[in-house]
């Protein structure tokens, strides 16, 4: 269901909102409002953008359990700026388009009259949101996306940003999380096939994760920017195998590694170990491959066993993933913390402005946070730049699963000692 009007709080979208919380009216789900005599002033309204429906959805799988999550969790209201205030979510889906990310997001801002705007996954969806964001001066937090991706996508190497925020991670922490696990493979070639397209998103590594790679002693083979939606990767796989390359990474979107990987297989190119990123994030794709989805590595900033808890309840991140999987049927995602962490924030920022309507303030409390949330310890003012906040992901590969047909084993740690290790790491074509 998409939304269709930008010239009022349009039906759709609050029919998929009340979906989200359970049926309810936005109003009487914010905490029985209605008959109070409360004012609009009392109503904080978050705006949440996010893929749910096209090729890059699997991002959005939780967003219905979190949105009903958090009302749940703030049903009772919280204090800001001196008052009882409630919480009121609107939500839009971008179909996974740039461009539809920008005309809902003007939506939000000019028919919705939310107060501030929170965003997920990719460049896609993150830089778009967050362009409208600081044109109109909307607090704003995003996350999934490289933060270069992010920043120098967005002209942040010039000029610095006032409303809008990221938690995330980049280039060093992907290196931190893929070349130890390198290291760790018997291989005789130090090239590195790398399957990066020609997009906001693969363009960060191929400028920024290229150069590390380089001076780690690995080789990038780059299989040249081909354009999304491909269909034959028979070039980019000869360019491989004519390498001789053992270690494989990409950041495609994910129709387009199914299909590669597919047809790599078909075509006799089967690397020694593959550390993906952007793809093989969630369990559908990895159900989408089937058998050659086994030990796949990629990166993951939030799972069951990282020791982190809710700023809102108190509940730990395997209890997140517990109820989520008790309540809709489904396995875990990681998009699961760190949807839940964009409203932890918001909230959080809410709080501390002395007047929770003045944008400014807020902003400034986005830009200024220091947080231990469901998304781990997250520092907004010592990032790469003002207002980003850095996450260290672990190594995990796929295997088959117990409850579900595929889970996830973490298999190193080294960018982040705080999630234990799950398994042997193991070679995805021994």
């Amino acid at each position: 269901m998409s939304d269709t009007s930008s010239s009022g709080p349009n039906r759709r979208s609050v029919l998929r909102a009340a979906a989200a919380l359970g049926g309810a009216s936005l109003v009487s789900a914010c905490g029985g409002l209605k008959g109070t005599g409360a004012s609009s002033s009392d109503v904080l309204k978050i705006g949440y953008v996010s893929p749910q429906t096209g090729p890059l959805a699997g991002f959005a799988t939780a967003d219905t359990f979190v949105v009903k999550r958090i009302q749940e969790a703030v049903r009772d209201g919280f204090t800001a700026g001196g008052r009882k205030r409630r919480i009121e979510i609107v939500v839009k889906d971008t179909q996974s388009n740039p461009n539809r990310a920008t005309e809902v997001t003007r939506q939000l801002i000019n028919s919705d009259k939310v107060d501030l705007i929170v965003g997920s996954s990719t460049p896609d969806t993150t830089n778009p949101v967050a362009d409208q964001c600081e044109a109109n001066g909307i607090p704003n937090v995003t996350t999934i996306a490289p933060w270069e991706a992010w920043w120098n996508g967005r002209g942040g190497k010039d000029k610095g940003f006032t409303y809008t925020t990221l938690f995330f991670f980049g280039m060093r922490e992907f290196a931190d999380c893929f070349f130890p696990m390198w290291r760790r493979m018997d291989v005789s070639s130090k090239n590195v096939a790398a399957l990066w397209p020609n997009d906001t998103d693969a363009n960060a590594f191929r400028q920024g994760l290229g150069p590390m790679m380089k001076q780690a002693g690995y080789t990038p083979v780059d299989g040249g920017a081909y354009q999304g939606g491909a269909t034959d990767f028979t070039a980019q796989i000869a360019t491989f195998k004519e390498s001789e390359a053992e270690l494989f990474t990409c950041t495609p979107i994910p129709p387009d590694f199914q299909t590669f990987w597919k047809q790599a297989r078909q075509q006799g190119f089967r690397p020694k170990l593959a550390t993906v990123a952007k793809v093989m994030l969630f369990p559908s794709e990895a159900e989408a491959l089937g058998p050659l989805a086994a030990d796949i590595a990629t990166d993951f900033w939030w799972t069951p066993a990282h020791p982190y808890k809710s700023t809102l309840d108190g509940g730990s991140a395997k209890q997140l993933a517990d109820d989520f999987a008790a309540d809709t049927g489904k396995q875990w995602t990681q998009a699961l913390g760190s949807v839940y962490s964009l409203f932890e924030i918001a909230i959080q920022a809410f709080k501390e402005a002395g007047d929770p309507k003045d944008r400014d303030e807020v902003a400034s409390k986005l830009r200024g946070m220091k947080i231990s949330c469901m998304s781990g310890n997250l520092d907004f003012t010592t990032g790469p730049h003002p207002g980003i906040a850095i996450q260290h992901p672990v190594g995990g590969q796929w295997r088959k699963g117990e409850t579900f047909p595929w889970d996830v084993v973490i298999v190193d740690n080294s960018g982040n000692k705080d999630v234990p290790i799950g398994g042997d790491l193991r070679p995805t074509n021994a």
